[in-house]
Formats: structure tokens, sequence, C-alpha cells
């Protein structure tokens, strides 16, 4: 980023910049601990994640607000300004990654503390979630690094993760057909499953706005070939 004239201007976007990756650090926590009490039952952790959205929140709308006083004080223009509209859209899809992981949470805990058939198995669904949380962590250090190149692998990573969905719920229909018993059990793991994907949908969101940071260019809603040419062509 381009030095100001004003060292005050330049602590306040570094400020804002770094609070941003707190909140995604928060975050990235909230999905190990909501996969963790998934594969443990461990109610307590499940609660402990489904409080913490509420942090999650705050810290978005404090964020938020910081972006809003600078723009009204600053009233920035052009690279500055795609700072500030960045780091908006960011903590957006932060706050909603937070909001899959407390999915997560609710849903484990439902499905522990009911009485059921038996147990599901949770092993695609971690090894989902190890994708995922790998695709935030990179997200974010794009950000960090203002890499644009990670939004091809990301979207590549997007697109494993669609798949890797598509393939648990076959089999959670399978599981449906063959035994009606597990009907109940097998909607709220798919309910878990989804959210997982959905954490990859926001982590991939990230990384596009990172384009448009450093680049100035909106590749959502671009094919593969066409996000490739923009973030690796040059």
């Amino acid at each position: 980023m381009a030095e100001h004239i004003s060292k005050q201007f330049d602590m306040e976007l570094e400020t804002i910049r770094t609070r941003v990756l707190q909140m995604g650090g928060l975050v990235e926590q909230q999905i190990l601990s909501a996969i963790d009490a998934l594969m443990s039952g461990d109610i307590a952790k499940f609660d402990k994640v489904i409080a913490e959205d509420a942090l999650v929140n705050a810290m978005e709308v404090s964020i938020d607000d910081a972006c809003l006083h600078i723009i009204a004080r600053r009233q920035p223009a052009a690279s500055d300004l795609r700072i500030v509209f960045t780091v908006i859209k960011v903590i957006t899809d932060l706050e909603r990654i937070g909001d899959e992981a407390q999915k997560i949470a609710r849903m484990g805990k439902t499905i522990y503390q009911s009485e059921r058939y038996q147990m599901p198995r949770f092993r695609e669904i971690r090894k989902m979630a190890e994708v995922a949380t790998a695709m935030l962590r990179r997200a974010l250090d794009s950000f960090a690094r203002l890499d644009h190149s990670a939004a091809f692998e990301l979207a590549e990573e997007d697109r494993r993760l669609d798949e890797d969905f598509a393939a648990e719920l076959r089999q959670l229909i399978t599981f449906m057909m063959e035994d009606p018993r597990t009907i109940s059990m097998s909607i709220d793991t798919l309910f878990i499953s989804k959210a997982v994907e959905r954490i990859g949908d926001h982590s991939k969101n990230i990384s596009e706005y990172v384009v448009y940071l450093v680049k100035g260019k909106d590749i959502r809603h671009t094919t593969l070939e066409d996000l490739k040419q923009a973030t690796l062509g040059d």
C-alpha cells in the first residue's frame, strides 16, 4: 500500500486490516472447535462455539463502524477506498463463516442429545472441514500479503469441496433409502455437511475480494479459465 502524508491515516488502515485478521483467527478457531466437538461429542465445546458467535458478530459491527468513520473523515479515493470496501466485504463473509460454525455446533449438539438408532460417522465431514479450514487460512493469508494469485487456487479447491459434498449427499440418501430409521440423523448430518461446504464458498469469496483490492478487477461469477487469466496471466 502507498504511504500517505498523514501517518495517522496509514495507521488507521493498517489497524482495520489487523482487526480483520484477528476476526479471521477467531472464526477459524470456531470451525476447529466445532469439528473437534463433533468428533468427540463434547457438549460443553458445542456450547462454547455457539456462544462465541456473538463475539464474531460484535467484531463485524465494530470493524464496519471503523470503516464508515474512515470514509466520513478521510474521504478516501482510488486504492484507499478499495481497501475500505474490501474490508467491509471480507468481514461480512467472515461473519457468515462464523454462522456456519455455529450451525455445525447446534446440529452436532442436537445429534448427540437425541436418541438415535445409531450415531453417524463424521470421518468424511472432518476431511471436508480440513479442506475448508485450509481454504480460509489461505484466503486470510492472501489478504494479509495482498496475494491475488490465491483466488484461482481456492476456486479449484472450492470445486473439489463441492464434489465432496455431492458425494456425501449421495451416501446419506442411500442410508435413508436402505433404512428409514436413519432419516432424522441423515438430515442433521446433511445440514452439517452443507455448512462445511458453505465455509469453502465464503473463503473463495474472500480471495476474490483480494483480486479486486490489488488489481481493481471484479472477478465474481467468472469461469475458472477467466479467473486463471485474471490472477495468473500477468
